[in-house]
């Protein structure tokens, strides 16, 4: 039927005003596009030779520039992007465009923030430094004479890179902003591990132990000879002077306080660093009082399980039996690292039924290095590895290993970090960055789903569980107790001891942990407590339509993203009936 001319005025007109919206529509996700593009690649760019225990840095000959006015720079740079950012509206965004968006403005947030909080001055903390943090290199894969072309070049490049990193320790020295004195002295003993060792047993030596036989052997020796020479002309002595800036001029000017609210603007920077590490913005007030609240609940499920063994004693005697009995710890190394293994096989039968797609990506079970073992976690986990700490026995009891391997290898870490970055369509920095509450979270949900899938064979093992929820739990307690309410190290101490199973020497590295690292501790329950919630409110939702795998592909399928954008997430997939982000889809 030929439509009247009013007719075709109208729907002329519709048209036409549909346009400029459209096009604002394109327009959004282009320029959006193009920030994140850019900033991304400028990002890699400023920490290009930056490796760490969650991976290389991008491929370079230097050490990543960190002195002042590089770090003003970053600042200038940061706060430019956001204000792109703010001129963008995510609701003009398509697809998902304002999820990216959401995600990426924390980032943007996050390292602005700590630019203009200079905590580039305070740069480690009790388990892990800028010194540190190079011996990943040193243990890195070496394949082409490149690698070690790259590797020589940021040895040499130490000397630089140390001298900048004290000039921004002093600033912060200047103005109050240090780590407290007993933080300092433990720092100590590892590095004069690096000064004092000359020669090929020198950490940094290692990559040129064994060599691949694509380098020819006349460059293995020349490699070699130039390696010990830039060990001792170059890395010894640079290690020689931080160690003697710590102790001689550093750690006489730290601070004598814990309390983070008693560094510069300190009420302002806790907050900040709660924040960035749990994505939430809650008082640490609030987060004492829920620590508090947690901690009785599985306190209470404890004492169930000293009741179902049949111990007769009180509690504080049942964690003595638990750190004392011979039976409960491995008598060598390579006993602990087998059990770990072990239970990693074992979760391996069963993670399918849990777990839709999984990473290709496989991990190695490996021991902490002895350099970094004293002042280390119990285990740590990401992309192709599962660190076991092997140091002290004594204080590694094998009731908590399950719990342990679930968090740091599959599917805790070890699985999340490689499926994010196997992750196609995702834009690179959900796929290659990490939010605390995210991934930790994550993995701390891992011990709880261990549960279910049949982990925790002996009452003691699902003692240990629920210790490592209570410590867990008590992170929220303890960590705003000590920034925020000026516990004494002695009195966290106390409170771990009280209520964990947890060794003294593990005891001791965890607070100062916590001491050093202000809200990072926070990040771990938060994280679990979202995942959670989310599961009991889309299995309220669908009843019998709630699938396991769906739930958790959703969970997985999003990278790193702050828990806000995970409950939306979620939400998304009750409203979509349960379906599996991957439904329709091979993978």
């Amino acid at each position: 039927m030929p439509l009247s001319v009013a007719r075709v005025a109208c729907l002329l007109g519709l048209i036409l005003g549909a346009l400029p919206i459209a096009h604002a529509t394109e327009d959004a996700n282009q320029r959006f596009e193009a920030i994140y593009k850019r900033e991304w690649t400028w990002r890699q760019q400023q920490f290009a030779g930056a490796d760490d225990e969650d991976g290389p840095g991008r491929a370079s000959s230097n050490l990543p520039k960190v002195d002042a006015a590089t770090q003003e720079a970053r600042e200038r740079y940061w706060a430019d992007v956001l204000k792109q950012l703010q001129a963008i509206d995510p609701k003009q965004l398509r697809g998902e465009g304002p999820v990216d968006y959401a995600v990426y403005r924390q980032q943007v947030e996050v390292l602005l923030a700590d630019q203009r909080d200079k905590t580039w001055q305070m740069p480690f903390n009790a388990d892990s430094a800028f010194w540190s943090n190079l011996g990943f290199s040193a243990r890195g894969t070496f394949l082409r004479e490149d690698d070690y072309r790259h590797y020589l070049g940021k040895l040499r490049d130490i000397p630089r890179y140390f001298d900048d990193q004290i000039a921004n320790m002093r600033r912060g020295m200047a103005r109050g902003f240090t780590q407290p004195k007993l933080i300092v002295e433990s720092q100590y003993d590892g590095i004069q591990q690096t000064a004092g060792t000359k020669g090929e047993a020198n950490l940094f030596y290692t990559p040129f132990q064994k060599m691949p036989a694509s380098v020819p052997a006349a460059e293995q020796a020349r490699l070699r000879a130039e390696a010990l020479a830039v060990i001792d002309t170059q890395v010894i002595p640079s290690y020689a002077k931080l160690l003697r800036f710590l102790r001689e001029e550093y750690a006489p000017k730290a601070r004598a306080s814990l309390a983070a609210v008693d560094l510069p603007d300190g009420e302002a920077f806790y907050r900040s660093q709660i924040l960035e590490y749990t994505t939430l913005d809650m008082s640490p007030d609030a987060i004492h009082a829920l620590g508090l609240k947690e901690m009785a609940s599985i306190h209470q499920q404890m004492l169930d399980i000293i009741e179902e063994v049949g111990f007769k004693g009180s509690f504080a005697d049942f964690l003595q039996f638990l750190r004392s009995d011979p039976r409960f710890y491995a008598k060598t190394p390579d006993e602990l690292l087998k059990d770990a293994a072990w239970i990693a096989k074992e979760v391996d039968g069963v993670v399918g039924d849990y777990i839709g797609r999984l990473p290709r990506r496989r991990f190695a079970i490996k021991p902490v290095p002895a350099d970094l073992a004293p002042i280390y976690t119990g285990g740590r986990g990401g992309p192709g590895i599962y660190l076991v700490n092997t140091y002290n026995l004594p204080a590694r009891p094998l009731y908590s290993l399950p719990a342990l391997t679930l968090h740091e290898s599959s599917p805790g870490h070890a699985l999340q970090m490689p499926l994010a970055a196997e992750m196609d369509g995702l834009p690179d920095f959900r796929r290659y960055t990490y939010i605390s509450a995210y991934g930790e979270g994550w993995a701390l949900y891992c011990e709880y789903l261990g549960q279910e899938m049949g982990i925790y064979h002996t009452p003691y093992e699902r003692f240990g569980y629920l210790s490592y929820q209570a410590w867990r739990a008590a992170r929220l307690v303890v960590d705003t107790g000590i920034h925020q309410m000026h516990w004494t190290r002695e009195q966290a101490r106390q409170y771990l001891r009280d209520n964990t199973a947890l060794a003294e020497h593990e005891i001791d590295t965890e607070v100062d942990r916590y001491i050093a690292w202000p809200a990072q501790a926070l990040s771990y329950y938060l994280g679990e407590m979202a995942i959670r919630d989310g599961r009991s409110k889309a299995e309220k939702a669908l009843g019998k339509r709630f699938d396991i795998r769906a739930f958790h592909d959703t969970v997985l399928s999003t990278g790193s993203v702050p828990l806000p954008v995970l409950a939306a997430r979620i939400d998304a997939f009750i409203d979509s009936g349960g379906k599996s982000p991957y439904a329709g889809k091979d993978h």
